[in-house]
């Protein structure tokens, strides 16, 4: 064989390989996610940064006041009570806080930040102000509906001394079945499956805990303060020194969002620069994956179109390539929305569409994916919640300005 077989083997290797990772992460999340988590409850603040009001704001925010959960104390941070978040702060805590199991709720003002993201500036004012006996902190966005029993699962792992965090991740829920919107759901599954019982994982802001301790040794109050993301700085200092990033498959949150063709780009591209700055590693991954997607089933496809024309001797094996790129591909859509499906078993009806679009349209999602990230290969401004930020360094930001 010469050398082009040789690389075509290889690379076939690798497709299998792949496909082979995201089978053991879609049995972890199930075997993982059917287990009942009562046995460690350390007390824990829940802090829910909020700016302005999202598609679905109220039944968020009343999923955290209904949490299975004893002792946990809330606490929900606004910028200024200008805001709109905070009238209607007010109006869920009147409706829903007198049968909540959480012994305390409280709806802070934090102030205009000056050197780090306005969402760090939330989290770190209401971690100045926890009461003195909590043991875990545990943080969530305002976009992210939680189910009762989120609070047990995302605190269990924190029970093992070599697990410095813990978190899930969000699946886009489509709010209206529109193209822009089904687009996102289905970019994002790509991403959901990549998680698992690996030493790879990330935190995600929006679902997210760490002991007290952990986050005064790891010194993640001093990190914060001149950062952009939650997660992935948080991330960085826990594997930099020598913890684990455990993902909690139960933890899995619906994102019920509907958004256009320039929001969603925004959006992503805004995802990929921070990952770029403070996890260029990861950064690189993504790229390197959305290439071999494309090219080795595109231009996997070419070759063998000129095997066959030209009666090239390993004319078969170069058939075979992007046969096991479109076989492995189409598995891997199948499966990941088979683990969505079992994780979010209430929004199964309404994930319908972008099921069976993530499935049919797989192929076109690497694209887009593809594009995405190559965009944000340059440039290093981004807007975030309204708010412009430069990101100088994973530890350096300047704030710009508010649009």
């Amino acid at each position: 064989m010469g050398l082009l077989e040789y690389i075509l083997i290889a690379v076939i290797a690798i497709q299998v390989l792949f496909t082979v990772q995201v089978i053991n992460n879609f049995r972890y999340a199930l075997q993982k996610s059917r287990r009942p988590r009562t046995a460690y409850r350390p007390q824990c603040l829940l802090v829910v940064p909020c700016k302005g009001l999202d598609e679905t704001f109220d039944t968020n925010i009343q999923s955290f006041f209904e949490q299975d959960y004893q002792p946990y104390h809330l606490r929900f941070v606004v910028q200024d009570e200008s805001d709109p978040a905070y009238r209607r702060l007010l109006e869920l805590k009147d409706r829903f806080g007198h049968n909540s199991q959480a012994r305390s709720v409280e709806i802070l003002v934090a102030g205009p930040t000056r050197s780090c993201s306005q969402k760090l500036h939330n989290l770190l004012f209401a971690y100045r102000h926890m009461p003195s006996d909590i043991e875990a902190l545990v943080f969530a966005d305002s976009d992210a509906c939680a189910g009762p029993d989120w609070l047990a699962h995302i605190v269990y792992p924190l029970r093992k001394e070599k697990n410095g965090a813990s978190g899930g991740y969000r699946c886009f829920v489509p709010g209206k079945n529109n193209p822009a919107t089904i687009a996102l759901a289905a970019v994002n599954a790509k991403i959901c499956q990549l998680l698992g019982n690996t030493r790879f994982n990330l935190a995600w802001g929006g679902s997210m805990a760490i002991l007290v301790k952990n986050f005064a040794d790891l010194e993640i109050d001093q990190i914060w303060q001149k950062a952009l993301s939650d997660d992935l700085s948080l991330s960085r200092a826990v594997r930099k020194n020598g913890f684990k990033m455990v993902f909690v498959p139960a933890c899995m949150i619906a994102s019920y969002e509907t958004t256009t063709w320039p929001k969603l780009w925004e959006f992503a591209r805004r995802q990929f620069v921070i990952t770029r700055i403070y996890a260029p590693g990861m950064w690189l991954f993504g790229l390197f994956s959305a290439v071999f997607a494309v090219a080795g089933l595109w231009g996997g496809g070419a070759m063998a179109i000129w095997a066959m024309k030209t009666g090239h001797p390993f004319a078969k094996l170069c058939i075979a390539f992007p046969a096991v790129f479109l076989g492995c591909q189409l598995f891997r859509a199948i499966l990941r929305q088979k683990m969505i499906a079992a994780l979010l078993p209430a929004d199964k009806k309404r994930l319908k569409l972008a099921r069976w679009a993530d499935i049919l349209g797989f192929w076109l999602w690497a694209i887009l994916l593809l594009l995405i990230i190559l965009s944000s290969a340059v440039g290093r401004v981004i807007t975030w919640r309204g708010i412009r930020y430069r990101l100088n360094s994973p530890t350096d930001i300047s704030v710009l300005e508010k649009t």
